[in-house]
């Protein structure tokens, strides 16, 4: 009998932080539970700490290079074979509530997420447009203005002709949050990327994307085995928790930011110092606040998906899993977001598995990252030949010794088998940001269980650091004598990281492998 499964993924959660909170920051419960009850992968990195990138890896098995999404602002191929297409083929019926981001926010609001393998969709992203505003315009009108000063990306052209009446909703929203007061009472350090939010919970995108989880989940609970993506926007920047879950953070808890060592580092990247850093938050230890109260609003909603599930009589037979795409800095190193600054906050997230058959309270060390997400997808769900091209008379071997992915099924290492041939390391890059046309933003790192070393590119430095004995990345050994060798085992590994990129071969052209 085939399971189903759940993707629970959050946006801009780091593995530091999810084990700050459970250090005494705030009770996860749920999360916790995923834990108790299953694989927590401690060593999950993000191999292009963005977005867009991470998700199009994740849904297709292929690296930056393999798919093309470089960095936000690209739309994957429709024309490539992903998991849920493999999914349906397999008997699966397929649900994405939330963002998924397999197309870029300028594009529109209304992205056509079904011709990726999705039977069922109910979208909403960063940019805040479309469904969701429309449901609180037409159910809520009386928080309509309050739910348009919290959109931050009023600069998304969509916004200038929105909806039937073609309304400039940029005007109004930029007039709202001229003159919004972040300020409340109970509240006074709010400010406009930290603040509670100024509408009722219920409104929030965050139980907006679980009210159509479960209703999706009810309605499949007789039916066909379901896949279902529930994904949030949260804790994703600006930081905007319901006030109710404020005083479930323990703030005296709270660790303080990592010191911005590089700024009297003398061997510092060169790059660093062109960032217009400027002041994100007036308060750091704020930020962090409101940050946690959105990881504790999030966990709650865990508690109704698998309350949902239990209820349902499906809960014994669904895979969950719980995941994010990448980190947050959240002030570490004078950094907030996430892109090529690759400290431990940017590139390490969760990576939680658990369902029916897979030991209970294991923690796996092991290098995991987005390109064994497809892979451990298909192997859950035994879909794995469906997404094998029939072959043509061009490759002259067995079909079953092509390889296909660059990652692989994580429920062996789950399961406590042994795997030799495992990675030893992570490799991660960057691109330039959309808002940015400068090669130095190019970074490519290898992370092993002992260091970090960067390459930034057309020489804007490198870092090199001994986690060991400086888990924090406040010393850059690159310049001392004693590490040259280990810099230079370093790039060369980094070196044979990077050419393997590309390896197997893109599935962006099927003739190549001799499909015709």
């Amino acid at each position: 009998m085939k399971k189903n499964i759940v993707l629970f993924m959050v946006d801009q959660l780091s593995q530091k932080w999810l084990d700050a909170a459970f250090d005494g920051i705030c009770e996860l419960p749920n999360i916790k539970s995923l834990v108790d009850n299953g694989t927590m992968c401690s060593n999950y990195f993000s191999s292009n700490p963005v977005c867009c990138p991470t998700r199009a890896t994740m849904a297709t098995g292929l690296t930056t290079r393999g798919h093309g999404v470089l960095e936000n602002g690209y739309s994957l191929n429709p024309q490539l074979p992903t998991f849920m297409h493999s999914l349906k083929k397999n008997g699966y019926r397929t649900g994405a509530f939330g963002k998924v981001h397999l197309r870029p926010h300028f594009e529109g609001f209304w992205p056509d997420y079904k011709q990726y393998g999705f039977d069922e969709t109910h979208i909403t992203e960063d940019g805040r447009g479309g469904e969701w505003l429309d449901w609180v315009k037409e159910n809520h009108p009386e928080h309509f203005d309050s739910v348009l000063t919290t959109i931050w990306a009023s600069h998304i052209p969509e916004f200038e002709e929105y909806g039937e009446g073609k309304e400039d909703l940029k005007k109004r929203i930029n007039k709202l949050r001229s003159k919004a007061k972040w300020e409340t009472d109970n509240f006074p350090e709010n400010m406009e990327n930290s603040t509670t939010l100024p509408f009722p919970k219920e409104l929030s995108q965050t139980e907006w994307i679980t009210m159509y989880a479960v209703n999706y989940i009810k309605e499949c609970k007789n039916n066909t085995p379901f896949f279902a993506q529930i994904s949030y926007v949260q804790p994703h920047s600006p930081f905007t928790p319901p006030a109710d879950f404020m005083k479930d953070v323990n703030v005296e808890n709270i660790p303080r930011p990592v010191p911005s060592e590089w700024k009297i580092d003398p061997h510092a990247p060169e790059y660093f110092s062109k960032l217009k850093l400027g002041k994100y938050v007036n308060n750091d230890m704020y930020a962090r606040h409101c940050y946690f109260a959105d990881l504790v609003h999030l966990d709650h909603q865990l508690g109704i998906i698998l309350d949902t599930l239990k209820e349902n009589d499906v809960y014994d037979d669904t895979y969950i899993l719980f995941i994010s795409d990448h980190g947050e800095l959240l002030g570490d190193h004078g950094f907030y977001g996430k892109e090529e600054r690759h400290y431990d906050a940017c590139i390490r997230s969760p990576f939680i598995i658990s369902g029916p058959g897979l030991p209970k309270g294991r923690i796996c060390t092991e290098f995991i990252q987005p390109e064994d997400f497809c892979p451990t997808i298909l192997d859950l769900s035994d879909s794995l030949p469906e997404l094998m091209p029939e072959m043509g008379n061009y490759l002259n071997i067995k079909k079953e010794d092509i390889p296909i992915f660059p990652g692989k099924s994580i429920l062996n290492l789950c399961r406590a088998d042994a795997e030799p041939s495992w990675r030893k390391e992570a490799y991660i890059e960057s691109y330039n940001p959309i808002w940015s046309m400068d090669v130095g933003d190019w970074a490519r790192t290898i992370r092993t269980e002992k260091y970090r070393y960067t390459y930034y590119a057309d020489k804007n430095g490198e870092q090199l650091f001994n986690l060991i004995d400086d888990p924090d990345e406040q010393h850059n050994l690159i310049a001392e004598p004693q590490y040259q060798d280990i810099k230079t085992e370093l790039k060369d590994r980094l070196f044979e990281c990077i050419i393997k990129q590309d390896y197997p071969k893109t599935r962006r052209e099927l003739f190549a492998f001799g499909v015709h």
